[in-house]
């Protein structure tokens, strides 16, 4: 026997203490980093706010923002926020808990597929590799709706390959079908008609490629619809009969709309998600494109596995390239299929492609350093500068921890490689959290935290907020109150076209509402914008400033 032979007979994935220290250390990072940084606006306010406002009108069916009505999504992930506040009380972890649980469903079952399909080495590493890479691990701490589509669409795919694989027994086949069922509703109730209607194209595509016709025979039809429907039709038929205008604005206007144009102002060159798929498969980034391409082999198995997984990467990530509306964690539902990929590959790679994959982390790491100092330099004002300056400790241990796990990497690739593996995985995903420990500061300034006491010092039970020209969207959550529109709909320009009793359409009026309720001695207070400061300090409307920064005015009635 070798030396390079005996060095594999003990390795991390054969110790079972180790790998349950790593299992709970992993979930100890996980858990508090879900209430370690300020919900930043938008999306992390928004779904904060809108769970606030189901529990506090006790309105589980029409969902509000802002006391609007708001259609855009589905409620799964409001319906998971609000219980939660039911439960804990209001609070950041607790808007993220829904989240987390979801990044931490994915990895389970990318996990337990690679298990059954593949062994014991490649689910390990699929659970490592998928836990370590930026995005999942980033967004799996990000109160939006993406995680939990994802979540749920990673379900759907598990559930199918569990069923189809080689092997399976009838009871397997029938309950991983069911998986994937309610996998695609669950997804479809998490952000509408994508959560269905991706995978039946990638199924589709695989038949196509396959020429695997037999699948749909296997894919219990009759049982998945009924279950499927069971969990969709119930919430829109009752936010239908609760809201005739629902229908027509969500499926048109959220759906095709969204796709074939423009019309939310979120497009993006074709190449739009290529930088952010480079960075978000980090630590793993060496391993990608040959893991990609050893997939495209034949398997010695009538289910092509693999196959399927590079059909729903590929798949996915050419629709949202294609789409009109682009945002950078559309393309997160593709993380688990290639997280299996590259854990199969890693199984027959070279020691020098692991080397050149560790090689990349450190340089990475590298570069990070050498940037860091100038991170004090993006600053646009001289308020943001503090902001800035507080990313540069928390950027250098991350960029110190991400080099010090490719040298690692690279030190162990040949004699144990699974060493290396777990000090990429190890480095990429705490380099990752300490970086958005490291944003907080910036995001308690972007939410606006630093303001809170000066404006919970004007108000009282019925202190009317008005947002002139700005929303706010975390500040209400904090607050734990609505605020009043002025002049700008923001994004309830549909619920302010149905409710326009709810908001002020013109500036003119609100000054004229703002002098009435000064003459009377009455309190408020105002978020604006800059300009519209500038404007209403030239008209001396009486205002008294009790916040300031780049971003936002506040006043109140003096």
């Amino acid at each position: 026997m070798n030396p390079s032979q005996s060095s594999y007979l003990k390795t991390p994935y054969d110790s079972v203490r180790t790998l349950w220290a790593i299992l709970v250390g992993f979930l100890i990072i996980w858990f508090y980093m879900l209430g370690a940084r300020t919900l930043v606006p938008t999306d992390e306010g928004r779904y904060a706010e809108m769970a606030r406002e189901m529990v506090a009108t006790g309105d589980w069916i029409t969902q509000r923002l802002n006391g609007i009505k708001y259609f855009e999504k589905p409620p799964l992930q409001n319906w998971m926020n609000a219980l939660t506040f039911s439960l804990f009380g209001l609070g950041d972890w607790q808007a993220r808990l829904w989240t987390g649980l979801c990044g931490l469903i994915g990895i389970l079952a990318a996990s337990y597929t690679a298990y059954k399909i593949y062994g014991r080495r490649v689910a390990i590493s699929t659970a490592l590799i998928l836990g370590s890479s930026f995005y999942w691990a980033a967004m799996g701490h990000i109160n939006t709706l993406d995680m939990g589509l994802s979540g749920m669409m990673t379900l759907a795919l598990c559930g199918l390959l569990l069923a189809q694989r080689d092997g399976a027994s009838d009871k397997e086949q029938r309950n991983g079908m069911l998986l994937c069922w309610a996998g695609m509703a669950l997804a479809t109730m998490s952000k509408g008609l994508i959560g269905f209607v991706l995978p039946g194209a990638v199924l589709v595509l695989y038949t196509i490629w396959t020429r695997d016709l037999g699948l749909w025979l296997r894919l219990h039809m009759g049982k998945g619809l009924l279950l499927f429907f069971a969990i969709t039709v119930p919430w829109f038929i009752l936010v239908w009969q609760a809201n005739p205008e629902h229908p027509q604005f969500f499926f048109i206007h959220e759906h095709f709309q969204r796709f074939t144009s423009t019309v939310h102002k979120r497009g993006g060159a074709w190449y739009y998600f290529f930088p952010l798929l480079i960075i978000g498969i980090v630590p793993w980034l060496g391993l990608l494109l040959q893991s990609l391409l050893a997939s495209l082999r034949k398997e010695q198995s009538q289910f092509q596995a693999k196959k399927m997984l590079t059909i729903w990467a590929v798949f996915i990530f050419f629709f949202f390239s294609v789409s009109g509306s682009k945002l950078p964690s559309y393309i997160l539902p593709i993380f688990p299929a290639l997280a299996i990929l590259i854990a199969c590959q890693l199984e027959k790679i070279s020691v020098m492609s692991l080397r050149l994959n560790a090689g990349l982390l450190t340089l990475i790491g590298v570069a990070s350093l050498v940037f860091t100092p100038k991170i004090a330099g993006i600053a646009k004002a001289p308020y943001e500068l503090p902001f800035y300056e507080t990313m540069i400790p928390w950027a250098y241990a991350a960029a110190t921890i991400a080099l010090v796990g490719g040298l690692v990497g690279i030190l162990f690739a040949k004699r144990h490689k699974d060493v290396a593996v777990l000090a990429m995985a190890i480095g990429g995903y705490l380099g990752g959290q300490v970086v958005f420990i490291g944003h907080d500061q910036w995001g308690k300034y972007s939410a606006g935290i630093y303001h809170l006491p000066a404006i919970q010092a004007e108000l009282k039970a019925d202190t009317p907020i008005f947002a002139v020209a700005r929303y706010e969207q975390s500040l209400p959550f904090y607050l734990r109150r609505t605020t009043i529109l002025v002049e700008n709909p923001d994004e309830m320009q549909f619920g302010v076209g149905i409710q326009p009793e709810l908001w002020i359409p013109k500036r003119a009026d609100f000054i004229i509402k703002w002098r009435a309720m000064h003459a009377k001695g009455e309190k408020a207070v105002a978020f604006l914008n800059p300009t519209v400061y500038k404007a209403m300090q030239d008209e001396a409307v009486p205002m008294k400033l009790i916040g300031e920064d780049p971003k936002r005015i506040i006043v109140a009635i003096p």
